[in-house]
């Protein structure tokens, strides 16, 4: 759809936002609420109003400094569904009052060896929402019309808002495990991208197991079709496993319960120290280990495809734009079962 030009398009809004101001524990108090002007869109830019935001564990990593801020007081936020509300003058995908989904990846240079080869979530130009510029923990927002989704129809901006991260690079892990047609399929650690991941695993015709501590995170597993969910190490050998929890002291266990030839995807973009391997117990037989760097565009457009013929079901935590910060402290305690969203209206 060719944009209709908008009054708003050259202009500025006033908006109330999260910012990370001193990184640190949650405890610590490391966001504040802040009013800020949001500048109009640049050529290839639409400006949102949030409607809802995903809360993601990578916000929790920025938030209590895991991850070094790249961008001074950034607001986080990464899965987000907006209504446009101004479009820049060279945008021919959007149009004013469409819904609009803005992910993690945020741009990239479009020049590199890696962006040619079609592997644009290894380009060392690339930007992130909520980390290089601000997201949507805030009533509006400005996204590159390029790196931004159209959102499958019948879906609430609730439930959509999550597959834009964690369904995505749950997507891509599932992607990246190899899993064979029929296999056995291990996730460690149960969140909002494992809850997702597991359900289009099972309908590829996957046996899923997971390990998690949590009773909630177990019993959510089972009803969404997991063979088995427990604390303590699957019952079969696994022909591939998805690490989402970040504790590197997980790798070795997840290494140890691959069958031979198996393949380990490490979803996360933070992960705390990984003890040593042992070549025989972790490694040989052809057991691989592999990490999960973003996603590129295409992971997008075919995980939303799937979605959208699958329908996994969302488990949602609303909470009010204005409690991001309890939120994000309910995440660190382990209290949330499925994934949080903030809703602005």
């Amino acid at each position: 759809m060719t944009a209709a030009p908008s009054p708003v398009t050259a202009s500025r809004v006033t908006t109330s936002a999260w910012v990370v101001e001193h990184p640190g524990p949650v405890t610590s108090a490391p966001l504040r609420r802040t009013e800020r002007t949001t500048p109009g869109p640049g050529p290839c830019e639409l400006l949102l109003r949030v409607r809802t935001c995903g809360v993601c564990r990578t916000d929790l990593h920025l938030a209590e400094g895991d991850l070094a801020p790249r961008k001074p007081r950034c607001t986080p936020g990464h899965e987000v569904v907006g209504e446009v509300i101004a479009t820049g003058a060279e945008v021919e995908n959007f149009g004013v009052g469409d819904r609009a989904g803005a992910a993690w990846l945020a741009g990239t240079c479009g020049q590199c060896r890696y962006c040619r080869a079609g592997r644009e979530n290894l380009c060392p130009g690339s930007r992130y929402t909520g980390w290089d510029i601000h997201g949507g923990f805030a009533e509006h927002m400005v996204v590159d019309a390029r790196f931004a989704y159209h959102l499958p129809e019948g879906w609430s901006d609730e439930d959509a808002a999550p597959l834009l991260c964690a369904g995505i690079i749950g997507y891509r892990a599932l992607e990246r495990a190899a899993l064979p047609q029929g296999g056995r399929l291990g996730i460690y650690g149960f969140g909002a991208s494992a809850h997702l991941t597991a359900q289009l695993a099972v309908a590829r015709g996957a046996e899923v197991h997971v390990v998690t501590r949590s009773p909630q995170a177990q019993r959510l597993a089972l009803e969404l079709g997991a063979a088995s969910a427990g604390s303590v190490a699957p019952p079969q050998p696994l022909d591939s496993a998805i690490l989402f929890a970040p504790a590197g002291s997980l790798v070795p266990v997840a290494l140890e319960a691959l069958d031979r030839g198996g393949t380990l995807a490490i979803a996360g973009i933070h992960l705390s120290a990984v003890p040593p391997l042992d070549y025989d117990r972790h490694l040989f037989q052809e057991r691989s280990v592999l990490s999960v760097a973003a996603n590129t565009r295409e992971d997008g457009r075919a995980f939303l495809a799937e979605a959208e013929r699958l329908r996994p079901s969302v488990r949602v935590t609303r909470y009010p734009m204005q409690r991001a910060d309890q939120a994000l402290a309910d995440l660190a305690a382990g209290r949330i079962t499925g994934v949080a969203v903030l809703v602005t209206q």
